[in-house]
């Protein structure tokens, strides 16, 4: 499954990422889909990566992306799809490993522990990994970015392997970026509160349910411990995204980014 670049696109003036090649995970919704956007405006030949075909479709239709099918729990097909996308549009520059689930996990029979790990950690390892094993020359700036969270950095009640998974997500930052340093390939990490996707909603939905009070109730408390009192959107998020691999940022590898609206602060 794939789309090809309308005339408007490829004949787009490129910026910093013209003529590089991105691969989003997660690419059909939400942040993903954000960035993706933005970096196909930017100039990049993008490749989005996810599971459910229509709304990659979707994306691809919209912003010129290709667009594959694929399931990140399965190291083989993360080996297969990224060779596939490094041999349908060149060797991987840019890299946003952003493909991910959320909610709460109970103990007992209906707890989600190992479908959130599986995802999380285990997906984002393996798309990672597969991702280095394509990625372009030296000749090339290099960047790889992982979707954390700010709920890698403080806990939740209920959301243990959420937070636990994120904040694996930030070592394993570390830990490449250490192991790419001398290839010259950055790896970071942006760590979002809460944002206007889906995935917040159906967060919101959870608390609300919880609480015994209604969707809007849910979102004004849940708003009452962040400082500017709203949520980010995902065009902020793929604007960061935009600056951490562009030739303004320089030096930065290993970190872990907070895009919060000043909820978590360090």
């Amino acid at each position: 499954m794939s789309a090809q670049p309308s005339r408007s696109q490829s004949e787009a003036t490129p910026n910093h990422a013209g003529g590089r090649v991105a691969v989003v995970t997660g690419g059909g919704t939400g942040i993903g889909r954000a960035i993706a956007r933005r970096l196909a405006r930017d100039g990049a030949r993008v490749a989005i990566a996810g599971r459910d075909a229509a709304r990659l479709g979707a994306v691809a239709a919209e912003t010129g992306a290709r667009a594959y099918c694929l399931d990140i729990r399965e190291e083989q097909s993360c080996n297969d799809v990224l060779g596939r996308i490094a041999m349908d549009l060149g060797p991987i520059s840019i890299f946003v490993a952003n493909a991910g689930i959320g909610g709460v996990n109970e103990p007992g029979s209906r707890d989600r522990w190992r479908e959130i790990v599986a995802t999380n950690m285990d997906g984002t390892y393996f798309s990672v990994r597969a991702a280095i094993a394509n990625l372009a020359g030296e000749s090339l700036r290099r960047d790889i970015v992982i979707v954390s969270s700010i709920l890698g950095k403080f806990g939740v009640p209920g959301y243990s392997a959420y937070c636990a998974t994120k904040a694996g997500l930030i070592g394993l930052t570390r830990s490449l970026a250490l192991e790419l340093a001398p290839k010259r390939v950055a790896v970071n990490a942006i760590c979002p509160g809460w944002v206007e996707t889906e995935m917040a909603l159906d967060g919101l939905r959870g608390m609300a349910s919880g609480m015994g009070v209604s969707l809007e109730a849910a979102r004004a408390r849940a708003m009452e411990s962040v400082p500017f009192r709203k949520m980010s959107q995902p065009e902020e998020v793929a604007s960061l995204v935009a600056w951490m691999t562009s030739p303004e940022c320089v030096g930065m590898t290993g970190q872990s980014i907070n895009l919060n609206q000043g909820a978590f602060m360090e």
